[in-house]
């Protein structure tokens, strides 16, 4: 008989008019790895902010060990060693490394009232190097970090109180290939130990290799339960969407099927920091990755690209336009678009609505004749993308900050 070492029974949890969880209930054996999966908007990670002490339960009960469990802040949750990465960046940005590692949790390292930055330093890369992670300077401060550091150091921060419960809501996304290598040994580590994971991703096939069981959420409700083994990719898409799906849920042809007509030419472009001398040629209706290890330089690439980072040599053309991209104004003119990685800094503004950020890039799309915005078509475009793209909330007017994290 397996041991239960946490569980959730009957949680609800609402947002105004919006119901994040209805009568959520969840077992996470000890020793095992539970997925928790369902589509944006599912509920996992209103779920996973209750578990780890970010926001309070509405109703419903949780326990740990068989004990009542009610986590007042993050810090209680820890103190319960229960460790959490969230899918959003959780740092403080002008502390170190070492004082984001153990943030509220400093009185350990006091002498006569005054920090002792010595002792914070070392405890903070012994972390480090008990789990093997990708070593970071514990003195620097993490505004001037990557956002894979900044991930790596938030999992050092869940790792710190050695945890019976490790939580890590969509990770691996974050993370490069060797990072991800890493991650998984500290998994296999923790089952090892008869510890405990609890898993959000979105990459199903990454989902049922880590995973012993999976629950299900959909409109924030339990769908199913399962362990892994008893489910193949095409039945656990079935069961996030409530739907049989007809085709395929990913692209699948593996041939090359474009024209031979060039639309965006890079040539020989350096920056001189992060690359040197990158070239290659994209095509009409082709698909070019760009792949590498987390400092190979590919997101500096694709800024430059875009024109939000300067080249010291090189270029970049719109073939069909014969233009020069060397400004993000004149690639978003020529009709380019650019999804950075760290999204919160770089391409949305998380304080403000729905509707002022999807106008922000066609302003000149929504004014009037004398240069003025109109409301109304601010409306109007927040109004469309809630509907096209399905995304959940109350109206066009609520925060991004409101928003669940896809």
């Amino acid at each position: 008989m397996k041991n239960i070492l946490f569980q959730v029974n009957k949680v609800n949890k609402s947002f105004g008019i919006t119901r994040a969880n209805h009568n959520v209930c969840l077992e996470i054996n000890s020793g095992e790895v539970h997925g928790l999966i369902g589509e944006n908007g599912s509920g996992k990670s209103t779920l996973i902010s209750m578990i780890s002490g970010m926001a309070e339960k509405d109703s419903g009960e949780m326990f740990l060990a068989g004990n009542p469990y009610e986590p007042s802040s993050p810090v209680s949750a820890l103190e319960a060693r229960i460790g959490t990465v969230v899918q959003e960046l959780g740092l403080v940005d002008g502390l170190s490394v070492a004082a984001n590692l153990f943030l509220g949790r400093m009185e350990q390292f006091k002498k006569w009232r005054v920090i002792d930055n010595a002792a914070l330093y070392y405890e903070a890369e012994a972390v480090f190097k008990k789990w093997n992670l990708p070593e970071i300077n514990p003195k620097t401060i993490v505004g001037t970090l990557t956002v894979e550091q900044k991930k790596i150091v938030e999992l050092a921060r869940a790792l710190s109180i050695d945890p019976d419960l490790l939580i890590l809501d969509e990770i691996t996304a974050a993370l490069s290939y060797n990072t991800r290598k890493i991650l998984f040994d500290i998994i296999d580590e923790l089952k090892a130990k008869n510890k405990s994971v609890l898993i959000v991703t979105h990459d199903i096939e990454e989902m049922l290799h880590l995973s012993d069981e999976i629950t299900v959420l959909r409109d924030g409700e339990n769908v199913a339960v399962k362990r892994a083994d008893e489910l193949t990719e095409s039945s656990l898409k079935q069961l996030m969407v409530g739907r049989e799906l007809n085709g395929e849920y990913y692209r699948v042809d593996s041939e090359d099927n474009f024209a031979n007509e060039v639309v965006l030419k890079v040539k020989n472009i350096s920056d001189g920091t992060h690359f040197a001398e990158v070239s290659f040629d994209l095509h009409k209706g082709e698909i070019i990755g760009l792949c590498g290890l987390s400092d190979a330089g590919i997101h500096e690439v694709a800024e430059a690209v875009f024109g939000v980072r300067p080249i010291v040599s090189g270029e970049i053309l719109l073939s069909g336009k014969n233009k020069k991209i060397d400004k993000a104004s004149i690639a978003m003119k020529l009709g380019m678009g650019y999804v950075p990685k760290d999204r919160d800094k770089q391409a949305l503004m998380v304080s403000d609505s729905i509707e002022n950020n999807v106008t922000l890039s066609m302003i000149d799309m929504i004014k009037g004749p004398l240069g003025f915005l109109k409301p109304s078509k601010i409306h109007e475009v927040g109004k469309k993308v809630i509907k096209d793209y399905k995304v959940v909330a109350v109206s066009e007017k609520v925060p991004l900050a409101s928003l669940s994290g896809g």
